[in-house]
């Protein structure tokens, strides 16, 4: 008799408890795919508005104005997009809760994608005068309200599929979205700019990228059809409260002081990456005269560093927790703070480089375990909700305002860039103050649903 017989009566069993197990891991697998692979296309849309706002939308959206004055409204439009998602993550976050994460990660990928193929098609002021700037502001809500559902749902997809000593693992790999995208968005314009001449890089070259983001959406759309839909949303819908519970009510109500304390915490990271992204490709640019290839370089490399920050914090956190994974990657931003700008001033390559890759790889070390953090934070009925909230509600109150900010800021005070570090240095601080608040999430039942709205319910 073997010993694999004489561990079970029933083999047959065995055997088919190993099938499943297999499966199940095939599916976390897929589902971790699709939710990055989708997640990095939707990203690389959003970022790169971002990378043309800080360099190329002043001068053929809003070229009656000066030149600060029109970077600043550039860089307004490009806090719109943030600024809706906070209601795309409300209406998403109610549909997701209840009609599941599957369904409205087809929904969001599906309008984001058109948004950019019509913004790469749009005209210009010099062609249609005040209506470009106007259609451009709506687009941008619309690629807001896209992403403001999108993020937190692909991150449930992922994380509720993952086995739970994989969770943090699964999160970094989706916090490497936004530096992947952020790459791909600077390579393409990089190419763009450096083979073509000025004039048709600002006449056509700029567009090419957003038009082909009709290709990505037919690729996002293909790959989340692969997924089913998430254990803990499945299980879920077998209790009294996936029928009688409002997913927003219940998530505002009974978590309202959760959702706050994640958000105050995201506000430092949010804050940090906008302002190096967007905001510093335009400071070394315009006020260090850097060439504008050069800024691009600079990007890459920092986004580089940046993934292999994501996973680490999402890797690190499976080891030895969230909260002290976070605490180490918050006390190095607050640190590196104080040494940024007078780096960037150098203007030299290889130093800024290294700041740039030190500064942003912290900071998404923080991203990279954010997704289980929040995941972990809320019970199922209410995970899509609470979470996007908190999320969108940080990038609303900081992301978005942090680059249109510091250029004021570093314009109030004749070029000094202090003012933005004591405004970041708050933001940090009141970060790694709710990462210390907050309770350790790490191993909790990502199946368990909110008793107390199904009592009041």
């Amino acid at each position: 008799m073997t010993r694999d017989t004489l561990a079970s009566p029933y083999p047959h069993e065995r055997a088919d408890s190993v099938t499943e197990e297999a499966s199940h891991e095939a599916m976390a697998t897929r589902a971790v795919t699709a939710a990055t692979i989708g997640t990095a296309l939707e990203w690389f849309d959003f970022t790169l508005y971002g990378t043309v706002a800080a360099t190329i939308l002043p001068r053929l959206f809003f070229p009656t104005m000066d030149p600060t004055s029109a970077l600043l409204a550039s860089l307004a439009t490009f806090g719109v997009g943030l600024a809706a998602r906070p209601l795309g993550a409300i209406i998403c976050g109610y549909l997701g809760d209840k009609l599941g994460r599957r369904n409205l990660m087809l929904g969001t990928v599906s309008v984001m994608g058109l948004a950019s193929v019509l913004m790469g098609l749009l005209p210009t002021y010099a062609q249609i005068g005040v209506w470009a700037p106007v259609l451009l502001v709506l687009l941008r809500i619309i690629q807001g309200f896209a992403l403001g559902g999108e993020s937190t749902g692909a991150q449930l997809m992922a994380i509720e599929h993952a086995n739970p000593n994989r969770r943090g693992k699964y999160s970094g790999l989706l916090g490497l979205c936004s530096p992947l995208s952020q790459i791909l968005a600077n390579a393409v314009l990089l190419l763009l700019s450096s083979t073509l001449s000025a004039e048709a890089f600002d006449s056509y070259g700029w567009r090419l990228p957003f038009i082909l983001s009709f290709v990505l959406l037919i690729v996002g759309v293909y790959i989340r059809m692969k997924v089913n839909e998430t254990p803990s949303f499945v299980a879920m819908q077998k209790t009294r409260v996936a029928q009688v519970g409002s997913p927003l009510r219940d998530a505002l109500k009974l978590h309202w002081k959760t959702i706050l304390r994640l958000m105050f915490f995201f506000c430092g990271p949010a804050a940090i990456f906008y302002l190096i992204v967007v905001f510093s490709l335009s400071y070394i640019t315009k006020n260090l005269g850097v060439p504008k290839q050069t800024g691009f370089m600079l990007l890459m490399g920092a986004n580089l560093c940046a993934i292999v920050g994501a996973l680490a914090g999402g890797m690190l956190s499976d080891r030895i927790g969230r909260k002290k994974a976070l605490a180490i990657g918050s006390t190095a931003t607050l640190l590196i703070l104080f040494v940024y700008f007078g780096i960037l001033g150098t203007k030299e390559f290889w130093p800024m480089m290294a700041i740039m890759g030190l500064f942003l790889g912290f900071t998404q070390f923080q991203s990279g375990i954010q997704p289980v953090w929040f995941a972990e934070a809320f019970p199922t009925n209410v995970r899509y909700s609470g979470s996007a909230l908190a999320y969108t509600g940080a990038n609303l109150l900081t992301g978005g305002p942090m680059p249109v900010l510091a250029v004021w800021l570093v314009s109030l005070y004749d070029g000094s860039p202090w003012p933005v570090v004591i405004v970041c240095v708050a933001l940090n601080l009141l970060s790694l103050l709710m990462i210390l608040t907050g309770p350790e999430t790490r191993g909790i039942d990502m199946n368990r649903v909110d008793s107390a709205a199904r009592i009041e319910a």
